[in-house]
Formats: structure tokens, sequence, C-alpha cells
């Protein structure tokens, strides 16, 4: 996806996120995240908006620390100034992505083509799956357009799953045994990806070629993960059960249940 592609996302998945935070109400429960109601849930998205924006507009050479979620939860705007809070800095965010230099030079903290785009691409996906929790306290199922939705499965396995922090300490985790293989794959748009585990690591890439094959070159996959994009993006985000995304799981779930156990994306 391009960059005005994301900014349009993140300017449609904050207006949807909003949406259903009204209709929930502050004080609905998040049942995706158990300790949040949904005046948590504006506030840590409202305040990442923020500490995003900084980057692109503060050019750093590193990432700015941020506020303990603690602080996040704990400060800030009168609940009845919430969503009005919400609603500027979602769109103060969208307006700077939408009119920053492409050749912005600023931290990220995954590969991508540009920090523009790094940020256009984050920020678009931490607003759709937030937008899933306030859906989830409305009680909806989001239905995401399913290019958006592969790609955000792609930042997910490629990107925050190829972070060293997001790896199994070594000699911990008897289920990345060596030699398993996970294999995801969208069957409305054929993407597919594969999670590789050699000695204690999890190597995630995307596949080539044909997504409704293993590659010839390929070991056999351990463990399969199929579904439409939006019920898979909504699954390994852990904001659906299979079920209820239409996600089918198929062999050996072991290095899935590792995968899951230690790729789980929190504010730090």
């Amino acid at each position: 996806m391009e960059i005005a592609e994301h900014i349009d996302a993140l300017r449609r998945e904050g207006d949807l996120l909003a949406g259903a935070a009204m209709r929930a109400g502050l004080a609905a429960p998040v049942p995706p995240c158990p300790s949040w109601l949904v005046k948590d849930l504006l506030r840590h998205t409202g305040y990442v908006h923020r500490w995003a924006a900084q980057h692109i507009t503060e050019c750093p050479a590193q990432i700015i620390a941020g506020s303990s979620e603690a602080e996040i939860l704990g400060g800030g705007v009168a609940d009845a100034d919430l969503l009005a809070w919400f609603r500027d800095g979602h769109a103060a965010l969208t307006q700077t992505l939408a009119t920053a230099d492409p050749d912005v030079v600023c931290a990220t903290f995954m590969p991508a083509p540009s920090a523009l785009a790094f940020w256009a691409r984050r920020q678009a996906h931490e607003t759709a799956i937030h937008r899933a929790d306030a859906d989830s306290a409305a009680g909806t199922t989001p239905e995401y357009p399913p290019e958006f939705a592969a790609d955000g499965i792609d930042e997910l396995i490629t990107g925050f799953g190829r972070r060293r922090k997001y790896q199994p300490a070594a000699g911990s985790d008897p289920n990345a045994a060596d030699g398993g293989r996970l294999r995801v794959l969208a069957t409305d748009t054929g993407d597919a990806w594969s999670v590789e585990a050699h000695e204690g690591r999890l190597h995630p890439h995307r596949d080539t070629g044909d997504g409704a094959a293993d590659t010839a070159a390929a070991p056999p996959a351990a463990c399969t993960v199929t579904g439409p994009a939006s019920g898979l993006y909504l699954y390994l985000w852990n904001r659906a059960g299979a079920p209820r995304a239409g996600v089918t799981v198929t062999g050996d779930p072991a290095l899935l249940a590792s995968w899951q156990a230690t790729v789980r994306v929190r504010w730090d």
C-alpha cells in the first residue's frame, strides 16, 4: 500500500473508532483488553497519535520516550472532553502525515521505505486494531478491506515478528522446535507468510509465488492458519478467536502457540 492509502485508512479507522466509542459509552468494558474501559482506550490511542505526530514534526534521531501506561490512563483531559480530545489528536496526526515532506528524516523502530511510510502505516494499523477494541465494546465485529487487512498481517509478521524483543527467551520455549514451520494464508487475497523456528528463534517471512501452495524449497508446514484477510488480521492481533474470525487452524498448533505467546505488541 502507498503512503496516501495508509493515511486514508488512518482517517477512516479513527472516525470509526470514535463512532464505536460513542455508541458503547465511556464506561463500557473493552473485552480484548480486560483491564480497560472505553475511556482508557481513548486516552491510550489519543496519546499514541500525539506521540507519533511528534516524530514527524520534531524529527528526533531516536524514538521519543513515552509516558507509562499508568500515567497515560491516569492523566489528561476530563472524561467529558475525551471524545473531542481524541478526535482532535486523530485529525492533527492525519493532517501532519498528509502534509509532511515525503523525505522527512526521523526515528522509526522497524524497517520501511521511508520514515513517512513507516509512521503512516504504523498509525493506520494502530488505529485499526484499536477500532476493533471499540467495536467489541459496542458489541460488533469490524470488517476490514482485504488489502488493508493483509497489509496489517504483513506488518505484524514481517515487522514486529522480526524484532528481537518479541523472540522467545533462549531455552525457554519448547514449542518452538527447530525445523517447525507455521504458515498463514489469506484465502481472499492469496497472500501468504511463513514463520520457521531455527536455533531457538522465530524467522518470519512473506512467501513468494502462488499463495495457495508451499514453495518447492520450503519444508512442509507443521501448522497452517487460513481464513479471509480481515478475520486473520483480527485473529493474529488477538482480537478474535478463530471461529468468530472465520479462521481455520490445521496441524500441530505448538508453533502457533509459541508465536501468539511471544509476539504480543504492547505499549512500553
